[in-house]
């Protein structure tokens, strides 16, 4: 009988390892895709990226389906399409709160989403707060916030005026974003239980294009062959991230998996300095410090028995 316990636990601790794995691979791919989204600097537009990013996921995903011989409609398609029409409104949310508030300012509001997801899946999902994995969101929200070094957190020590300039409409915008965000993620969470991984990913996009086509009616621009390269990179990289935030998501507590999403945080850093010769200071090495700190306490938890785990509803 023990024998079969010890083989039990090591299976899940190899399980949870590979998700561990699985989303900071997500990471990697999500900010490989915030550079190629960056490279197409504005010149064409929000609903364009999205729109052309959901064709590509759309063919390569029906392509895995069919390959796995996996129906694409699922089984509980009502929140497979909430699930898809959250994470479409949370994209489009966080653009345009990158459009109307400092870029700094749209990402530490945005990364808020962590704490909210850890919130929701308690209250929703009955996963419970976990007293590292609070510790490991907290630290990471302070990273991230002196990574990106808001101008009206430095200035609001001595001018509150910094503060009051921001728009209230772009901030309810913003944490709007955060908040669907962390909502996806726990339906993306509960919908593990039930759907195959590529299921779920396929109803995002398909959400994505009839969401995203009004706005193109008048605006649409045809992009150039460099533009349809950058498009490429962000429909695959999205793609990859997807699939691997996916699987993650099945094998882990949702306020363990985004806590360990933090490094996306580090990773950008990386790419700002390698491909936009962005400066790095003792701020930036103290924040991706905490934030490396966050991916490692979240990654040192582990999953409590069964029997001392709040019952998840099947809803």
């Amino acid at each position: 009988m023990g024998a079969l316990l010890n083989a039990i636990r090591a299976r899940q601790s190899a399980t949870q390892w590979r998700a561990c794995g699985l989303l900071i691979a997500c990471s990697l791919a999500f900010s490989l895709m915030t550079v190629c989204v960056k490279h197409l600097g504005g010149q064409l537009p929000v609903a364009e990226i999205v729109l052309v990013r959901s064709f590509i996921s759309i063919a390569i995903t029906l392509s895995m389906l069919r390959q796995a011989q996996v129906s694409p409609w699922g089984q509980r398609r009502g929140l497979l399409l909430l699930r898809g029409a959250l994470g479409t409104t949370a994209l489009l949310f966080f653009f345009e709160a990158l459009a109307r508030l400092p870029l700094a300012a749209a990402t530490l509001i945005q990364y808020t989403y962590p704490t909210l997801t850890a919130l929701s899946a308690w209250l929703m999902l009955g996963e419970p707060l976990r007293k590292r994995i609070s510790i490991a969101v907290l630290l990471g929200w302070l990273g991230v916030t002196l990574v990106v070094q808001p101008q009206w957190i430095a200035n609001a020590g001595a001018d509150l005026t910094a503060v009051q300039n921001l728009s209230m409409v772009a901030v309810l915008i913003g944490l709007g974003g955060a908040l669907l965000t962390a909502l996806a993620y726990v339906s993306v969470r509960q919908l593990s239980r039930s759907e195959h991984p590529l299921v779920i990913v396929f109803y995002f996009p398909l959400v994505s294009v009839p969401a995203t086509l009004p706005f193109l009616w008048h605006s649409a621009v045809w992009p150039s062959a460099t533009q349809w390269l950058w498009l490429v990179g962000v429909g695959l990289f999205t793609q990859l991230g997807q699939v691997w935030l996916t699987e993650g998501l099945a094998a882990l507590p949702a306020a363990r998996a985004t806590s360990i999403n933090y490094v996306q945080v580090v990773f950008a850093t990386i790419w700002g300095v390698l491909f936009f010769a962005e400066p790095v200071t003792s701020t930036v090495v103290l924040g991706a410090t905490c934030v490396l700190g966050a991916t490692l306490i979240s990654l040192s938890a582990r999953q409590p028995p069964p029997d001392q785990v709040g019952s998840i509803g099947s809803g």
